[in-house]
């Protein structure tokens, strides 16, 4: 029995398909195991089916090993914890992959995924908070390995420009929450942060108007200004409420704007790196002629066959009019039905 037999015996049971996720920095494995608990019913019903013993004659080992995980319940309840511990990590990096400005959160969502992580750990292994979980700490280890490698002073600054984490509500929502001039580890990389971009008079000035507007003083204690930092969009309160600290408003300006990944330009270098090959080897007109004339809106489908764009386009590039599609959203397995051109049907998935 061949790959495309198998397929076949599949599909007859999933109206999803079981693609083969590219190695991309995008939480494949996390992608991968939710398609599987997805299709979990299908292939339940599959390995019972009659057919399935034709596949079981062909190799009998590696049948009854894919059946024996299928209807071992201890093993889906193992996968089912590994998405719920890495749920937080995933939603985190889903969250901050966008070019939208959003490096005014990060530091408020890496506490609070660390938060989640170990709650769901916790929860799992039956521990009090007190307790050692050898399991979490080597989680955390990795994590904040991570974190620290990518953390800059410019994610403390643009955090403690956040009108609304000094408000008594924000800080009451979680235990032993701080306001960020109160936390030494986010003060100290402010004050790094200014002193890199100011000096002289002026750095004066923005730390006497950091300290006025982080201790609600003269023209940051209005009722409408208090009031709305907890409801507002922290730049448009600043467009409304930072007249008194015009040097600070500007720099809230800058960084309040920010995007946190560069993905969005990583995809765009992408795009002109595959224009660019294909003008030196004029083996790809076609497809390039397609590519510049594509005007529908961004293209999210790259993580399909990752940067290096080496899938087989040879149905040229229709598939891109769905590109704000991704992997794990289940309304792209219409479109999936269409994408021979990109040799996914006899390839992926396969372990021949």
């Amino acid at each position: 029995m061949n790959h495309s037999m198998r397929l076949s015996m599949f599909n007859e049971y999933s109206k999803l398909k079981f693609l083969a996720i590219a190695e991309t920095r995008f939480a494949s494995a996390v992608v991968m195991m939710k398609r599987f608990v997805a299709i979990k019913d299908a292939l339940s019903v599959m390995v019972v089916s009659e057919k399935w013993t034709a596949y079981r004659e062909d190799n009998p080992g590696l049948a009854q090993f894919v059946k024996d995980k299928i209807v071992n319940d201890v093993w889906w309840d193992k996968v089912h914890y590994f998405l719920s511990f890495t749920d937080p990590i995933y939603s985190m990096v889903w969250a901050a992959d966008t070019d939208k400005p959003c490096l005014h959160l990060i530091y408020e969502m890496w506490d609070t995924m660390i938060e989640k992580v170990k709650n769901v750990i916790y929860r799992y292994e039956g521990k009090e908070p007190h307790e050692e979980s050898t399991f979490y700490s080597a989680v955390q280890d990795i994590l904040v390995s991570r974190w620290t490698k990518s953390n800059t002073p410019l994610h403390c600054l643009a955090h403690s420009l956040n009108p609304k984490y000094y408000t008594e509500a924000w800080i009451s929502e979680v235990p032993n929450r701080q306001a960020p001039h109160n936390d030494e580890q986010i003060s100290e990389m402010r004050n790094a942060c200014f002193r890199r971009n100011f000096s002289g008079e002026e750095l004066k000035r923005v730390k006497q108007q950091y300290a006025t507007f982080s201790l609600f003083g003269p023209g940051f204690n209005s009722f409408d200004s208090l009031e709305d930092r907890t409801y507002m969009d922290p730049k448009q309160w600043w467009g409304i409420h930072g007249h008194s600290a015009p040097e600070l408003k500007k720099l809230a300006f800058r960084l309040l704007g920010q995007p946190t990944s560069s993905s969005c330009a990583e995809r765009n270098w992408s795009t002109y790196g595959l224009i660019h090959s294909s003008l030196r080897s004029r083996t790809c007109v076609f497809f390039l002629e397609k590519n510049e004339e594509y005007n529908h809106g961004p293209s999210a489908m790259w993580d399909i066959g990752a940067d290096t764009f080496e899938a087989d386009f040879e149905g040229g590039t229709n598939f891109l009019e769905h590109a704000d599609q991704s992997l794990d959203e289940l309304d792209l397995e219409r479109v999936l039905e269409d994408l021979g051109a990109l040799g996914l049907t006899e390839d992926v998935g396969s372990s021949d």
